[in-house]
């Protein structure tokens, strides 16, 4: 029990520090809270992918971690994500411009597991899953002569994700399945984590 406490205190300083791994004693407590930034393409799937086209995506991430649970590390995110429509929902329907922009807020856990590679980097799996919410503006702009007006639709959902990835903690790139009815869609992130305040 001692060892692997001493594991994990290790593990959070090399984490927290990316100096490697320095003296500490067993009965030592760490606790860090870390600052995120991702971006990276979104892609609609099933209904949602009938009327748009690949968006992107950006986020910010607060993220905090202890000794006592890792390796778990708990994360809360809010961003922002725009979906242009698509050509061929143009071609079939009334429409001359449709496109989605998002505000999704999240809360869950990231799993991280022993490094694959730890030679010359430091390169652990990770899985993550979250609740979600996410508020939604969609601009429904009609062809001139379908006697249609153009209107503004403003909604929320709830829903959650679960991805999967690798990390050198610093960087991580992540895949994700986000389900909202009639909004599923991948997301792929390139993520940049800078530690904001550590004790021991």
């Amino acid at each position: 029990m001692i060892v692997q406490k001493n594991i994990s205190i290790l593990l959070l300083i090399f984490l927290l520090t990316g100096l490697g791994f320095s003296q500490t004693k067993s009965s030592d407590k760490a606790q860090g809270f870390f600052l995120a930034f991702a971006v990276g393409p979104r892609v609609p799937i099933a209904e949602f992918s009938n009327q748009s086209n690949i968006g992107y995506g950006i986020n910010i991430e607060f993220s905090y971690a202890d000794t006592d649970v890792l390796p778990i590390f708990f994360f809360a995110t809010v961003g922002f994500e725009q979906y242009p429509g698509s050509q061929d929902f143009y071609k079939v329907t009334d429409y001359s411009n449709f496109h989605t922009n998002s505000l999704p807020i999240t809360i869950g856990g990231r799993y991280y597991f022993s490094p694959i590679v730890k030679d010359i980097i430091l390169l652990m799996p990770i899985v993550q899953a979250s609740a979600n919410f996410n508020y939604y503006e969609k601009l429904h702009q009609f062809k001139i002569d379908s006697g249609r007006n153009n209107f503004l639709e403003d909604n929320s959902k709830f829903g959650f994700s679960a991805g999967a990835g690798v990390s050198m903690f610093i960087m991580e790139l992540l895949a994700s399945y986000n389900y909202y009815e009639l909004n599923q869609f991948l997301s792929f992130d390139l993520k940049v984590r800078i530690p904001l305040f550590i004790t021991f």
